[in-house]
């Protein structure tokens, strides 16, 4: 499943995002939850959730996604040739509760760039956050709702989520150049 140091293995993975689903259930049992995954590491974590919140509750649960590309900080100086992708929200989020979902948070900044991309599509009632792996050194006051764990690496390290055949482990590998 990748290379590197796991420092959470798959079985884990599941189990963390199979509680995640449940707790955001419980938090607002009657309300409609809307999923939006952060392209691309989001997404099929996204999609996880959605299949385990319908197995709990029965309802099809609404899933979307964001391209945060355009709305980065650094996307003059960070992406020489970017690429670029859809963002695909097909419904109507306006004063819905909405849960952002991505892999990996760490600088805070992917977020935000996502609360913006967000808040093209309209006004959410609530905005939560998911992620699998935070790896802490935030540069912005964002804190996730919902996490499957938290991660300690060295500097120098990346942390990394991947995914084979809807199983998911997180991993450190060197930062490469």
């Amino acid at each position: 499943m990748g290379d590197g140091d796991v420092l959470v293995a798959p079985e884990a993975v599941a189990d963390g995002l199979e509680r995640i689903a449940k707790e955001i259930i419980d938090r607002e049992p009657n309300e409609e939850v809307f999923l939006i995954g952060i392209r691309r590491g989001g997404e099929p974590v996204a999609q996880f959730l959605a299949r385990a919140i319908g197995r709990r509750t029965g309802r099809i649960v609404k899933l979307g996604s964001v391209d945060i590309t355009l709305y980065r900080d650094d996307a003059a100086t960070a992406l020489p040739s970017p690429r670029i992708g859809p963002s695909h929200v097909p419904f109507d989020i306006q004063g819905k509760r909405v849960v952002l979902v991505d892999d990996v948070l760490y600088t805070g900044r992917t977020i935000r760039a996502a609360l913006d991309a967000l808040l093209d599509f309209g006004r959410p009632r609530r905005i939560e956050l998911c992620v699998i792996a935070d790896r802490g050194g935030r540069e912005l006051p964002i804190q996730p709702d919902y996490i499957v764990a938290h991660t300690e690496v060295g500097e120098g390290r990346r942390v990394e989520v991947t995914v084979t055949d809807d199983a998911f482990q997180v991993i450190s590998s060197l930062k490469k150049g």
